[in-house]
């Protein structure tokens, strides 16, 4: 696999008049990888992504997808699928119409009955577009967007109106695609889904990356969670301990493990049973609320 970047972001600005909505943006993706760019609302991925998707053009900075600007669509175009949040659809076309309309734009080739069994619509090839349900139609941008096993795939908000079923599904689907050696960048308000999928994410707020890493790396720079009540009359809890509201209390810890063990060994010298008690690592929306909560910079 090559050592050169996917893609390759350096001081991106992206301005609307005077409103900066993309300041600096510099970021990499690696091949093979999933990488997740997020960011709170107003935050300026959006934008960041249509530069990189050729669909806008940068105020500043530089933009390299497979070496290439991504506005050389003849070179870009044919290793790239794309899935918006809307495909914009011709409704009198069928979906199998529609699947072959955009593989042949794409300039890619696949077979349009693997594909659909792939996203669950081989039952219908022949419906026409404007007949599908929200979550058909989602899978049906889902098809078009892998038509020929991409080398690049942006997915923005892919399971939005999915049920449990058809999200699994297009999950499996996306895992083969990274076997098969595809690269994906992926913007989901579904924190979850990042933080199990991908390998790298980018956090975006007000137009700035404020943190990229694993989610291990993102993670770490913020304290674990204990939490318990105690009952009526109960012993005073150990003093890092922090009462939230009445009888319940909170424990920040970057190490949980000892700390657990420490209260747990207190509970038990004590005779006091801790009521509700929870240890909770940090999550990927922990990260995300603190980085929503910073002050802008500009």
């Amino acid at each position: 696999m090559s050592d050169t970047p996917v893609i390759d972001v350096a001081e991106l600005n992206v301005r609307y008049g005077d409103f900066h909505a993309v300041k600096d943006l510099s970021f990499q993706v690696e091949p093979g990888e999933l990488y997740a760019l997020l960011g709170t609302n107003g935050a300026g991925k959006t934008s960041a992504l249509e530069v990189v998707e050729g669909h806008r053009t940068a105020s500043s900075g530089t933009v390299r997808v497979f070496g290439r600007r991504p506005t050389d669509r003849r070179a870009v175009r044919p290793r790239t699928g794309i899935m918006l949040q809307e495909s914009g659809f011709s409704d009198d076309l069928s979906v199998a119409e529609s699947v072959r309309l955009v593989g042949r734009l794409s300039g890619r080739a696949d077979d349009v009955d693997r594909l659909l069994k792939v996203v669950d619509l081989s039952h219908k090839t022949d419906t026409r577009v404007s007949q599908l349900s929200g979550g058909e139609k989602r899978r049906l941008d889902f098809a078009t967007a892998v038509y020929g096993r991409p080398e690049l795939i942006f997915l923005d908000e892919p399971t939005t109106g999915l049920d449990i079923q058809s999200r699994d599904a297009l999950w499996d689907a996306v895992q083969q695609l990274r076997e098969d050696g595809s690269t994906v960048v992926l913007t989901t308000h579904y924190l979850e889904e990042a933080q199990q999928r991908a390998d790298r994410i980018g956090l975006m707020h007000r137009g700035v990356l404020r943190q990229q890493g694993t989610v291990s790396e993102l993670t770490r720079a913020l304290p674990a969670s204990i939490q318990f009540s105690l009952p009526p009359g109960a012993t005073t809890p150990p003093m890092h301990s922090a009462p939230v509201s009445g009888s319940t209390y909170v424990i920040e810890t970057f190490t949980m493990q000892a700390d657990l063990k420490k209260l747990l060994d207190w509970a038990d010298v004590h005779a006091v049973e801790l009521l509700g008690l929870s240890a909770a690592p940090t999550r990927l929306d922990d990260v995300f609320r603190a980085v929503g909560s910073e002050p802008s910079t500009s």
